[in-house]
């Protein structure tokens, strides 16, 4: 029997490919970053769902619902992170997808970092932040399956 690439167990990985939706929340449509990170995550060897520009909070969950990712990831230019991110993790928890970890990058300003933090954001990535931090980021978010 061969295992197929999605199968496989690694030392402290998922036996199964890590899901991530990226997202572009709101009127902002500039995505080059969203989508290099959508890349790197990709080149990572997860399963990446890009949602496109212009999405509202209900879109993204409903979309994070219907692939059921483990990590949703927020690209906000636009100055608006703290009700997007609050609406976001709003209806992830109403939805019961509280395991649903979420990473936000952008223009933020450092002291956002705290309250956005304390609605349940994993991590805020701002610019010049590395690719590699964003795959560590995901890739500790998951829980290895129990292979028993």
């Amino acid at each position: 029997m061969t295992a197929s690439a999605t199968d496989e167990t690694r030392a402290g990985k998922p036996s199964r490919k890590v899901r991530v939706l990226i997202a572009k929340p709101g009127l902002d449509g500039h995505d080059r970053g969203a989508k290099v990170v959508a890349r790197a995550l990709r080149d990572a060897g997860m399963e990446v769902v890009y949602t496109g520009l212009r999405q509202s909070a209900e879109q993204i969950v409903a979309a994070a619902a219907q692939e059921d990712v483990d990590v949703v990831g927020l690209s906000i230019l636009s100055g608006a992170h703290l009700p997007i991110c609050r609406k976001v993790m709003e209806l992830l928890r109403e939805k019961g997808m509280e395991g649903v970890r979420v990473f936000v990058g952008g223009i933020i300003p450092t002291q956002d970092i705290p309250e956005l933090k304390s609605m349940g954001v994993a991590e805020v990535f701002l610019p010049g932040s590395s690719t590699r931090d964003v795959i560590r980021l995901v890739e500790s978010s998951v829980v290895p399956l129990d292979p028993h």
